[in-house]
């Protein structure tokens, strides 16, 4: 009987997906974008923040035998930056982003996995399940708006040869006042991240919302955005003004900027 009423359950639940997807596809389907229907996570790393600032200082207090190896790649790192030849100095500075260890920028937990950048893709993959959506052009739409913060919705966009991570983040700043984050960031190092133009767009009932900006690195945090307000922010009330049923379609557009694509051609 349990086992019926799991697959009747399951069963409901692509039904409602799909509802989902008909639905944007129904509003979107005359530009022709891809949709995408994006469910919440609870975001386990707020609400364990303490539990982890306090294991990782009671770590750095003490010595791990495992951890000698991280800590010997830092010390090599420190050793050939004072140790070098001047004019290999800036040779190295232009390879330190793409060499060095960045922790994974998935918000979604308290992850402790550190790695290089090219390997922060399948790292989001295969760890957290984060799903790839290939295309200039794309509609990602979150799904349940009205559960409780903190709440993620997550996804990577890859297009124009490079892979993007799109956060939408409910998140009280302060108490008793749920507001939603939404910002991409490459996944790639901040020179690589100037030579592109995001855009997302709200539109409903006509009425439209936009928010045009330069994608900020991952080798920065999702936090840091969201505090120096580098992001799109809505409160309750305009994310009801734009949302159906619940769920809110955002349009993402990415170009690259015309600097860059002047150094394609030259």
């Amino acid at each position: 009987m349990l086992f019926f009423t799991q697959c009747f359950g399951a069963v409901l639940d692509l039904i409602h997906l799909r509802f989902q997807h008909y639905k944007a596809k129904r509003v979107f389907s005359a530009a022709g974008q891809l949709v995408c229907v994006v469910n919440p996570t609870h975001n386990l790393k707020y609400v364990s923040s303490r539990r982890a600032i306090t294991q990782s200082t009671a770590e750095q207090g003490s010595f791990h035998p495992h951890h000698l190896p991280h800590h010997r790649h830092h010390h090599h790192h420190h050793h050939l930056r004072h140790h070098a030849r001047p004019h290999l100095l800036h040779h190295q500075e232009a390879g330190l982003h793409a060499t060095q260890v960045t922790p994974c920028m998935c918000p979604l937990f308290s992850c402790q996995w550190e790695g290089h950048l090219e390997v922060v893709v399948p790292h989001l993959r295969q760890i957290h399940r984060v799903d790839i959506l290939q295309g200039a052009e794309i509609v990602f739409l979150a799904t349940d708006m009205h559960l409780p913060a903190p709440a993620d919705w997550i996804i990577m966009h890859s297009c124009l040869g490079h892979h993007f991570l799109l956060v939408l983040r409910k998140q009280e700043r302060h108490e008793g006042n749920p507001q939603f984050f939404a910002t991409m960031m490459l996944i790639g190092t901040p020179t690589q991240a100037d030579c592109f133009t995001y855009r997302l767009e709200l539109n409903r009932n006509h009425r439209r919302l936009k928010w045009e900006a330069t994608p900020r690195s991952v080798l920065e945090s999702v936090d840091s955005v969201i505090t120096d307000g580098d992001c799109l922010v809505l409160n309750t009330s305009l994310a009801q003004l734009f949302s159906d049923n619940g769920s809110l379609a955002i349009g993402i557009a990415i170009t690259a900027t015309e600097v860059h694509s002047t150094e394609a051609e030259m």
